[in-house]
């Protein structure tokens, strides 16, 4: 199944949040269609917000109901590559987002996200449609 789009941490956060927030109708509309993506990555900065053992389980089990972009070593290390030239044009990228990032290009899909400095990185493609 080729991915369409992966939905970053702060997306899902507002999906939870504010369900009839825009980012969050937009979530909504494309778990229905079957175009969310989650990544290892993701999942483990939405666990450890939850607050306690029913809330991480349910959490847990929602989110293992999507299929994953899986990050292997040529990810971590495509990932420092760009980390690498980011840097040498003075721009700094948490490492999660840089593995983000490097999925979403390597897998040719959009994300969707409310972090800005994902348009800082070449190639990104947006998810906008909401």
């Amino acid at each position: 199944m080729k991915p369409d789009i992966l939905v970053d941490t702060s997306a899902w956060i507002d999906y939870f949040n504010k369900p009839n927030s825009k980012i969050g109708k937009a979530v909504e509309k494309i778990i229905k269609q079957e175009k969310a993506f989650i990544a290892g990555v993701i999942l483990t900065e939405l666990l450890q917000g939850a607050r306690v053992q029913e809330e991480y389980d349910a959490l847990l089990d929602s989110m293992l109901a999507l299929p994953v972009l899986e990050a292997e070593l040529d990810t971590w290390i495509e990932a420092g590559r760009l980390a690498f030239t980011l840097r040498r044009q003075g721009i700094t990228i948490p490492t999660t987002d840089l593995i983000i990032a490097t999925l979403v290009l390597r897998d040719n899909c959009a994300i969707l996200t409310l972090d800005h400095h994902f348009q800082k990185i070449p190639g990104i493609k947006l998810f906008q449609n909401f």
